[in-house]
């Protein structure tokens, strides 16, 4: 590789600029496929960063596919491949970036659900009944829930066997989780949304085991609506200190895939 790169400034995550830099070269074709990147430490010295900059640089364009890494030989350019799907939320700890996840949780679950309905098993229901009491259970503790409503979720998923769905789902878990973190902390903090929250569970729980799947994909779907409502109608104090914590890993992991 001939490419000699500038010392950057920190005005942006040091590690986010070396890996565009290098994004630039592959689709440039400065750098074809097969050929190998410089070393950790001769990049580092190219760039004026830290070797754990680089890491973290190499972990982006790994999970991009548009390199790999081979034992004992160093890191190498992939074949051009479909591109993953990229999520650049230049709002980080905003109202506005969770409800846009919550709107792509609507528009897949709703489906999943609807599938559910119609693909479910016996042994199906008896693991989205007990992820349904593991949520009620960490409630009644005192906890939010946020990680029992992920694995509610994942049994219906599942229920649905639909691999491209689940893979999908898979792929997008930090930012699906991030969003459901917050909404489950600002549903906690309301009696009456956390009522309306179990209510509309159950809602979704009974459509998928009558076999119904309109009924099993409108409840998803007016679950993920009111999710967006309660979000809309969260007290401005939540979204100035505990939403805007939570909200911060939707976007600070990517593109690592965490």
């Amino acid at each position: 590789m001939t490419a000699r790169f500038q010392s950057l400034a920190p005005a942006v995550r040091l590690a986010d600029q070396v890996a565009d830099a290098l994004v630039a070269e592959v689709r440039s074709g400065r750098l074809s496929e097969g050929d190998r990147l410089p070393t950790e430490t001769a990049l580092a010295t190219q760039f004026g960063v830290s070797r754990t900059v680089v890491r973290e640089a190499m972990s982006r364009l790994k999970s991009l596919g548009l390199v790999d890494s081979r034992q004992g030989s160093g890191v190498y350019v992939r074949a051009a491949g479909v591109e993953p799907l990229r999520f650049e939320m230049p709002h980080v700890a905003s109202r506005e970036a969770v409800v846009q996840m919550v709107e792509l949780r609507r528009a897949l679950e709703a489906e999943v659900a609807a599938l559910a309905a119609e693909r479910r098993t016996p042994e199906d229901m008896l693991r989205i009944r007990d992820a349904i009491d593991a949520l009620h259970a960490a409630v009644v503790l005192g906890g939010n829930g946020a990680d029992e409503d992920v694995r509610f979720h994942r049994a219906i998923a599942e229920a649905a066997r639909n691999p491209f769905l689940i893979g999908t789902l898979q792929y997008l878990r930090q930012f699906l989780h991030g969003a459901t973190r917050v909404t489950r902390a600002n549903e906690a903090r309301r009696a009456d949304f956390a009522r309306e929250v179990a209510q509309e569970h159950l809602r979704i729980v009974e459509a998928i085991d009558a076999g119904d799947p309109l009924a099993a994909r409108e409840a998803a779907k007016a679950h993920m609506d009111n999710a967006i409502r309660r979000i809309e109608q969260a007290d401005p104090a939540f979204w100035q200190q505990e939403g805007a914590q939570l909200a911060r890993p939707l976007v600070e992991g990517w593109p690592a895939g965490k």
